[in-house]
């Protein structure tokens, strides 16, 4: 008999729910529209009390209520904003470099421009999140980005595959599904076995990636630069795969799976 899980929402103050858990996929059972998901419990002003009294010390921010706030240009860096709602919340060109935002709620949030680097985004909610021209660079990245924007973003050296390893909730993983992703640079990121379905990778630079597995199904690579890139099993089913630049140097692209059904044109 299977096992049934609990998802638990880990300091949200919102009531566990017995189910057969597919990660990243909590907001039916969420009422996005409740105070606890949309106001915030202190100004920007009383945030930074709280940096200026922690004298450079990283804040922990588990958590906390912040949806809605103006918080742009801000050092967090290094905070704790485990579970933190931060949804609509400006954080543009604020530093986040080494910040914990695992199970944090961040929809719509403004991050553009933020330093993001080495950053924790595990089972971190950000569907329609602006991030163009953020810095990820080496961040890890199991968050569901669904048609967020990260133009001219950098994921050099990212992490957005699953871990295997602690799985019991089911398939944790970076979701781009439908993402506008023009510019981006993932080179050297590991994007293996990620949902890219309908990410618009155009002029994005994909050099040394992995993309072993990942579900790439209505994908645009227009332009893309894959030199280096390992397509090892990735679906291309409908993809737009004939106008990437270096395709020649990628690897594995002749054992990407539906590579018949690709587009060429």
């Amino acid at each position: 008999m299977r096992k049934i899980f609990k998802v638990c929402l880990f300091a949200t103050g919102l009531v566990a729910l017995p189910v057969l858990a597919r990660a990243q996929d909590m907001m039916r059972y969420i009422d996005l529209t409740s105070p606890d998901m949309t106001q915030a419990e202190m100004t920007r002003a009383g945030l930074e009390h709280l940096l200026e009294a922690a004298s450079g010390l990283p804040l922990d921010l588990t958590g906390k209520r912040l949806s809605g706030l103006d918080l742009s240009g801000l050092d967090l860096a290094g905070a704790i904003l485990r579970a933190a709602r931060l949804n609509k919340t400006n954080l543009a060109h604020a530093n986040l470099d080494g910040a914990v935002l695992d199970q944090a709620w961040m929809l719509q949030a403004d991050l553009t421009g933020t330093s993001l680097k080495g950053a924790s985004l595990f089972q971190t909610q950000m569907r329609n999140a602006k991030l163009d021209g953020a810095d990820l660079s080496g961040a890890r990245v199991a968050a569901d980005l669904t048609m967020a924007s990260l133009v001219n973003a950098s994921l050099r050296g990212a992490n957005l595959s699953p871990d295997l390893k602690n799985q019991s909730m089911g398939l944790m993983r970076a979701v781009l599904k439908s993402a506008k992703l023009e510019g981006a640079d993932f080179s050297g990121a590991n994007l293996s076995r990620t949902d890219l379905q309908f990410a618009d990778f155009q002029g994005a630079n994909l050099s040394n990636a992995s993309l072993r597995g990942a579900e790439a199904g209505g994908a645009d690579f227009t332009g893309a630069l894959v030199s280096g890139a390992d397509f090892d099993d990735t679906d291309v089913n409908s993809a737009r795969i004939g106008a990437m630049q270096d395709a020649g140097a990628a690897r594995n692209l002749d054992k990407a799976a539906n590579l018949d059904r690709a587009r060429r044109d």
